[in-house]
Parts: C-alpha cells; sequence; structure tokens
C-alpha cells in the first residue's frame, strides 16, 4: 500500500501502526516522527509561518479564505509520482490543511482514483476513534487496538489520579495570541481530564476568538500558551503581545507564578497521539502536588 498525507497528525499515525514504510508523500509541516521528513513533500503552504508575526499570519490567513483562495498547494507533479493508493486528509479546520475539495479534485488526476479517508475529529474520543478507521483500511486493525488500548490506559491514568484532588483551578489556554483565541476542539476536554475548569473553551467547538476583557474577567489560577504550530521558543518571542496588555500583572494566574507556555506544535494542535502526552503536560501543570514535574523545556516552560 502507498499513503499520502495531507496531514502532519494521520502522518503521526500512520507511523505509529508501523505503516512508516508505507507512507510516500507527506505534506511540508509533516516533521514527526522525523522519518517523516524524509518522504516526498507534495502540499505546501502558500504563507511562510516561520518567522512572521502572529498578526501578520493570522491577516494573510484571513484575505485568503475572504478571497476563497486556498492556503496549501498540492504539487500535482510530485502527487501523481507518489501514485497513492490511500489519502489520508481532514474536513476540520481549513487553516490546518488542503481543503477537501482539492484534495478530491487532485485525486481524480491519478491514473487510478485512490481511497480517502478524512479524519475530523473534536474530541479525544474521535481522535482514537480515527486511529481505528486508519487502521482498519491499511490491515492494521490489531496495532490499532494496542495503540488504542495503550492511549486510554493512559488517559485513565490521569483522570483517576486527579480524581484524588477538590481543586479545579480556573484554566486558560490560548491557542493564538494576535488576535487572540482561546483554545477548542479537545483541549477544554483535556484541561478537565487533567483537573482543572476551562472557561472559555468549548469541548468539540472550533477555537474561538475572544477578547482581552475576557480573559481579565475570568481571572485564570493558570495561564496556558499553546500557540497552533508553534514550539515552546517561537511563542516566548511573541510573550509581549500579552504582558503589554492592561491588567496582565493583576491577573492570578501572573501573581501566583502559574504561567505556562507549552509546545503546542507538538502536543495540542495536531490530533494525533502525541496529545496524550499533552494531557499528562496539562496535569503536571495543574496539579503538581499529584503529578511530579517531568516535561523536557522544549515541550513545557513554567514562566513565573
Amino acid at each position: 500500500m502507498r499513503i499520502c498525507s495531507f496531514l502532519p497528525s494521520a502522518t503521526e499515525i500512520a507511523f505509529a501502526l508501523g505503516l512508516g514504510d508505507s507512507v510516500v508523500g507527506v505534506t511540508h509541516e509533516c516533521d514527526y516522527p522525523p522519518e517523516a521528513k524524509r518522504r516526498e513533500v507534495v502540499v505546501k503552504s502558500a504563507i511562510d509561518s516561520h518567522d512572521t508575526p502572529s498578526g501578520t499570519i493570522d491577516n494573510l490567513v484571513t484575505e485568503h479564505l475572504k478571497a476563497k483562495k486556498s492556503i496549501y498547494t498540492i504539487d500535482l507533479a510530485r502527487f501523481k509520482k507518489t501514485s497513492p493508493d490511500l489519502i489520508l486528509t481532514q474536513e476540520l479546520c481549513d487553516v490546518c490543511a488542503l481543503d477537501y475539495q482539492d484534495v478530491t479534485e487532485a485525486a481524480k488526476t491519478l491514473a487510478k482514483m485512490p481511497e480517502i479517508i478524512s479524519l475530523s475529529p473534536g474530541t479525544l474520543t474521535d481522535v482514537l476513534g480515527d486511529i481505528t478507521r486508519v487502521g482498519k483500511a491499511t490491515g492494521k486493525n490489531g496495532e490499532a487496538a494496542t495503540l488504542v488500548s495503550h492511549l486510554r490506559g493512559r488517559i485513565e491514568v490521569v483522570k483517576e489520579q486527579t480524581s484524588r484532588s477538590d481543586l479545579r483551578p480556573r484554566v486558560a489556554c490560548l491557542e493564538w495570541l494576535d488576535p487572540i483565541y482561546s483554545a477548542g476542539h479537545w483541549v477544554p476536554e483535556m484541561v478537565e481530564l487533567a483537573g482543572g475548569t476551562d472557561g472559555l473553551g468549548k469541548m468539540g467547538q472550533p477555537s474561538q476568538k475572544t477578547d482581552w476583557g475576557n480573559i481579565t474577567e475570568y481571572k485564570p489560577e493558570v495561564l496556558v500558551l499553546m500557540p497552533c504550530g508553534f514550539s515552546v521558543e517561537r511563542t516566548l518571542t511573541e510573550l509581549d503581545l500579552l504582558v503589554r496588555l492592561s491588567g496582565w500583572k493583576e491577573l492570578p494566574a501572573v501573581r501566583e507564578g502559574r504561567l505556562f507556555v507549552v509546545n503546542g506544535h507538538a502536543y495540542f494542535s495536531r490530533s494525533g497521539p502525541r496529545l496524550i502526552e499533552g494531557l499528562e503536560i496539562l496535569a503536571q501543570i495543574l496539579h503538581p502536588e499529584i503529578f511530579p514535574w517531568k516535561a523536557l523545556p522544549d515541550a513545557a516552560r513554567k514562566l513565573s
């Protein structure tokens, strides 16, 4: 089987199921596991986000979407060269990956129409279900069942441990800093499982743009910065976007030294197996009295 993955999380799922040798095409953002970077890049972004400020990225994305222009493009020559039997894509977010219609149109240019599996998870349960779906489509049912069982076990450990505490701190998870977005989809669920209360995000719903006033009014006791696609170091370069805002120093999370930057790129933005590691990181952040700190500096960092 030959697989083209148009989604970094799908690439991670494929490799986790032992399908690495079958993955022949990936996107420019597929960087985990490291072997994925050695596959043919068949999808690229029209926006170079590496050194571009968050506000500029948001403006460019908005302009593309208003003009009904795709943010991502398929290199048809390379795509045809990979000749996939299976395409893994998504219908969850136009900002995160190719438009589904673009995928189907590109597939029609191939000599043989491949199977297309679209992943659109909104919760952790959906993510685990997607692993099962990919396993079924690729003859990796056993591997998928084993992986899902292992991930469920880790979720249950966090859930059981946090149930010991009556403390449920108010948590704000910010998925973008300019403009400010509160994290949605599976993140509010992760906060709940990790023993916190997310009063800004909505479980299973897209991330929402929010005013700074909503943040200060909410008075988060823990503030977690997890910009989509950003590493810890990249987020730190934009921390001043928040620090300079009125009321920053008065936030309970800042006053009490519970401000954290995490690797959204690896553990919170992508709907793949590493979300469970993100859950474990959140548990360490919210309940250090239960979970000893194990997160590496490139995964999570306490700032104050």
